[in-house]
């Protein structure tokens, strides 16, 4: 649902110019230096990047999902690890507490993660819990004055950056599975919270990631997401649509990208006599691969639509980030193969981008998991 037409157009056209005069031309710097730069993410912020979907209340933009998968569309532009900085701001490490958290926890965070003051981090993944999230081992302790938690996360986005953790823990021992699982939100620098060395990844460098360590680490009872207990599970699951919807709307901006650039080399590299943009076995990649990339526009903005309408979208919220993840996954694969053996040296984006996109159909909730959530949902639908 778009409310201001004239707004949202100014508010998307700045960010295609930040994108195209700021974003872009840093990318191999980025890339080799494994880091933003200060001054572009001083830039995100001024831009109010950090809370597109934080409530205006608080300091965000407080956009709708149609309006956040515009502005994604044209931040999947560029390089992963500036949208990444700011997504889980926008995302999973805001939104539990702009859905469950109480009026007091609202009122000390949303605002300091809406202007970047405060990165969020989203601390569910475990070593031995990732799809099977429900089967984590993190464990919080009552005590009098609050919990203690005890675990390691694993694969915690922006951790090394963090200001607060929203961590998921199992608060009941004597519930099984999601039941027993609580949320608690722990500001960077808690005694007993510790990071890992940040991890090696195959891509996305100026995305870290690391393991959060939790050991006897005291929170007190207002840590406690939303004030109730064992209620953990529920609140990620709700935050899920949106971010799978962001998510989705990131990888059709990235593909987009890719078919530019894989258009701007056809057309220029000759072979035969000829631009190999001539070849017809070269245009039906381009075409495939556009063809696909629509497809995937137009069922995020209709999802997003939807949601935003009030209807249950999970299924095809699940549709959105199985097809959309999968399909950059092709088109970057085609771009590299009409770059030839250009398209494997690191002289051209498209070589980073192949190996930059092979995790969104893995973070969350990989490929596989969509499926299976898409597959229970229509069964489950069929029987009433």
């Amino acid at each position: 649902m778009i409310r201001d037409a004239e707004t949202l157009e100014a508010f998307l056209a700045q960010i295609t110019r930040f994108v195209d005069e700021t974003l872009i031309p840093r990318e191999d710097e980025v890339a080799e230096s494994d880091r933003v730069p200060p001054e572009v993410i001083g830039a995100m912020r001024q831009l109010g990047l950090f809370g597109m979907s934080i409530p205006e209340a608080y300091g965000g933009l407080g956009l709708t999902m149609e309006e956040e998968v515009l502005a994604a569309f044209a931040l999947g532009r560029t390089s992963p690890a500036f949208r990444s900085l700011i997504g889980t701001n926008n995302g999973i490490g805001s939104q539990g507490i702009v859905i469950d958290g109480t009026p007091a926890q609202k009122e000390r965070w949303l605002p300091r993660l809406a202007t970047g003051e405060v990165v969020g981090s989203f601390a569910l993944t475990e070593p031995d819990s990732g799809s099977d999230a429900a089967s984590l081992k993190t464990s919080a302790r009552r005590t009098p004055d609050g919990w203690v938690l005890n675990g390691t996360k694993r694969y915690i986005t922006n951790a090394p950056h963090a200001g607060l953790f929203t961590v998921f823990a199992r608060s009941d021992a004597a519930k099984k599975g999601a039941a027993g699982v609580s949320a608690f939100l722990v500001p960077a620098g808690t005694p007993g919270l510790r990071l890992g060395k940040p991890d090696r990844k195959m891509g996305q460098r100026g995305a870290h990631t690391c393991d959060v360590i939790f050991d006897e680490c005291h929170v007190p009872d207002d840590a406690l997401l939303g004030g109730r207990e064992c209620e953990g599970f529920r609140t990620a699951m709700k935050v899920l649509d949106r971010g799978r919807l962001h998510i989705s709307a990131v990888c059709v901006g990235v593909a987009t990208r890719l078919i530019d650039e894989a258009l701007r080399y056809a057309m220029d590299r000759e072979q035969f006599g000829q631009p190999i943009a001539e070849f017809q076995l070269v245009q039906a990649m381009l075409a495939d691969s556009r063809t696909e990339a629509l497809a995937g526009r137009s069922m995020v903005l209709e999802t997003a639509r939807r949601k935003d309408g009030g209807a249950n979208v999970a299924t095809d919220a699940a549709c959105c980030k199985l097809f959309c993840s999968e399909m950059v996954g092709r088109v970057a694969d085609r771009a590299v193969q009409i770059h030839g053996g250009a398209g494997y040296m690191q002289d051209y984006a498209v070589e980073r981008f192949y190996r930059d996109v092979r995790l969104f159909r893995i973070y969350e909730g990989t490929s596989q998991i969509q499926q299976l959530v898409i597959a229970r949902n229509m069964i489950r639908e069929a029987k009433g």
